[in-house]
């Protein structure tokens, strides 16, 4: 058990990090894409933390602060997309200058440290279900923070900013309906229940 709290601590770490770079980098080089993948991430940073305080303390988490926990982190990552949305709405009414480089390093980087949160899980994941929905969520947001980069490629290579609004638009309307899907058809179990035992993972 301690081997998995040493992955899931590590995850969230590399994790944090990986937030508050897109965040900063996409704010300062005004790169909506980058900022949206940032939100992305930062959605899963409550999974990470909850899953990781479910192995450290001692009687777990009650299956209603992990139905709470899911249920506002849904409603927040509904209303953050939506914001970003509409910021993608206004920039192709009033174009933005967008630093093309920024969002291609940095999404390079982000990918690359996605890829680092699942390498960590993959070795606790083999006998631990909740892990292995972190380590399968996490290697599909390597690929997700490249639609940051390829925004990035196509500003620098056309000169036309509103590629960036438009894949910024893009994820958030993917991750508009991809979240309102989980929550309908989860209804009042928006996590797993059935994986835990007194709040800790059960392993397969």
């Amino acid at each position: 058990m301690a081997h998995h709290r040493k992955a899931v601590a590590a995850a969230v770490a590399v994790n944090t990090a990986i937030v508050a770079v897109e965040l900063a980098a996409g704010w300062k080089a005004g790169s909506l894409s980058l900022v949206m993948d940032g939100v992305h991430n930062l959605s899963d940073e409550m999974a990470l933390v909850l899953l990781y305080l479910a192995f450290v303390l001692p009687q777990g988490l009650s299956r209603n602060l992990l139905r709470s926990a899911n249920l506002f982190n849904s409603l927040g990552l509904l209303a953050v997309s939506g914001l970003i949305l509409w910021q993608a709405v206004e920039r192709f009414i009033h174009p933005v200058a967008v630093l093309s480089w920024v969002p291609v390093v940095v999404g390079l980087g982000a990918a690359a440290a996605n890829w680092a949160v699942a390498r960590l899980l993959w070795r606790p994941s083999r006998n631990n279900a909740a892990i292995r929905l972190a380590y399968l969520h996490n290697l599909g947001d390597a690929f997700a923070s490249l639609a940051p980069v390829l925004a990035g490629v196509l500003v620098g290579v056309s000169g036309h900013v509103f590629f960036d609004p438009l894949v910024a638009g893009g994820i958030a309307t993917w991750i508009i309906l991809s979240t309102l899907r989980e929550v309908l058809a989860s209804r009042d179990e928006l996590v797993s229940p059935e994986k835990l035992v007194c709040g800790h993972a059960e392993p397969d």
